[in-house]
């Protein structure tokens, strides 16, 4: 059997780049016979593959495009809009992995989270579904944390306040986080060399940095650094924002939930000064009360990447926190306990690292999921 030809766009951005690692690291490529396109550079050297070289193709060259058996995107809903379409109706059949949200909601996709939803992407799979798009970052971490409590079918409603890392944003706004830190710093660093500044002298610079015309917001439009943001995408009803509509329809979805088994999922989403680690403080109300070991179960037990954290200190704030799990599959939840609300009332924290479960790992395993399906 030959290998499929699959054709990835968008490799050397921040998602792309995370998705090459980790292809490379569970040797995926043996499996496939890769193309890499550039929406850029064309006809440039592209990355060396299991030792052989490979030459960048043209990621708007629809002919190009056609031959290939798979695309994997992580270029953008720019690049989805543009291509997608014209493509299916040039009569191309493959399959279309894609990181960007253009294509979520249509009925003709199917969201990735396969330790979550693996019944639902073969049921797909096996109707003809070609389309297999990555969720929303912050939805697939909570449901990677929290997956346990909805497939025991026990949650009647959640409400997630999120801590979103800049890196959800894109390269250009972790740069801008880390300039933002390095001017704050440059700015204050000769009081803080003082011992005689006085940390009133020492706030007010800061705050007056923070202000000024010169400081860096050339992407966000304000200071992230010292600051949050409650705010994220754009309005879509009654003050709330896009990606907080995300959150309840975007989860039902990956549930395979229709209108009337809907569960209600909406809450605050935050953008923070961490650099690519989202976490979110759930509340849940809970269908009758449950003993909160039973709960704990639950969650833990749901698929090998859960790390359930104690709800104490020192475990907390060792391991439960953006630095902790950044750079590993780990989704970590901790502070699970009940609230003085009502027995039925629980909160979790849950903190994951966007750019993998929240962004190229669903990607790859989709990849592994079509390549072993043959």
């Amino acid at each position: 059997m030959s290998e499929k030809l699959v054709g990835f766009v968008g490799y050397r951005g921040m998602v792309g780049s995370v998705l090459m690692d980790r292809m490379q690291q569970e040797s995926d490529f043996a499996g496939i016979d890769p193309v890499f396109l550039s929406t850029s550079q064309a006809g440039a050297v592209g990355p060396v593959i299991e030792g052989q070289e490979t030459v960048l193709a043209d990621a708007y060259d629809l002919d190009q495009l056609q031959r290939l058996d798979t695309i994997v995107t992580c270029q953008g809903s720019d690049y989805t809009q543009r291509v997608h379409d014209s493509l299916r109706q040039g009569g191309w059949n493959g399959y279309w992995i894609d990181a960007a949200s253009e294509l979520r909601m249509q009925d003709s996709s199917i969201l990735l989270l396969d330790p979550i939803n693996r019944s639902q992407i073969d049921q797909a799979l096996d109707s003809g579904i070609k389309d297999l798009i990555g969720a929303n970052c912050t939805v697939s971490t909570m449901l990677m944390g929290l997956g346990g409590l909805f497939k025991n079918d026990v949650v009647e409603w959640a409400q997630p306040d999120t801590y979103q890392a800049v890196s959800g944003a894109g390269a250009v706004y972790v740069k801008e986080l880390l300039q933002q830190m390095q001017t704050l710093g440059q700015a204050t660093t000769e009081m803080l060399d003082d011992p005689a500044a006085s940390l009133a002298d020492i706030d007010k610079k800061a705050s007056q940095t923070l202000t000024s015309s010169d400081f860096p917001i050339n992407n966000f439009g304000y200071p992230i650094a010292g600051n949050i943001l409650p705010w994220i995408d754009s309005e879509v009803t009654a003050g709330q924002s896009r990606e907080e509509w995300k959150a309840e329809v975007e989860t039902n979805k990956l549930l395979g939930l229709s209108a009337l088994q809907a569960i209600a999922v909406d809450g605050t989403c935050v953008r923070v000064g961490s650099l690519r680690s989202h976490a979110q403080a759930v509340t849940i109300k809970l269908k009758q009360d449950i003993p909160l070991e039973q709960i704990e179960q639950m969650i833990s037990s749901a698929h090998e990447w859960v790390k359930f954290v104690p709800n104490n200190r020192e475990a907390t704030l060792s391991q439960l926190t953006p630095v902790a799990v950044s750079g590993t599959l780990d989704i970590a939840v901790g502070r699970v306990r009940k609230l003085s609300l009502g027995p039925e009332y629980l909160t979790a924290f849950v903190v994951g690292d966007q750019l993998l479960w929240g962004a190229a790992e669903p990607l790859r395993r989709a990849l592994k999921i079509i390549v072993e399906r043959g």
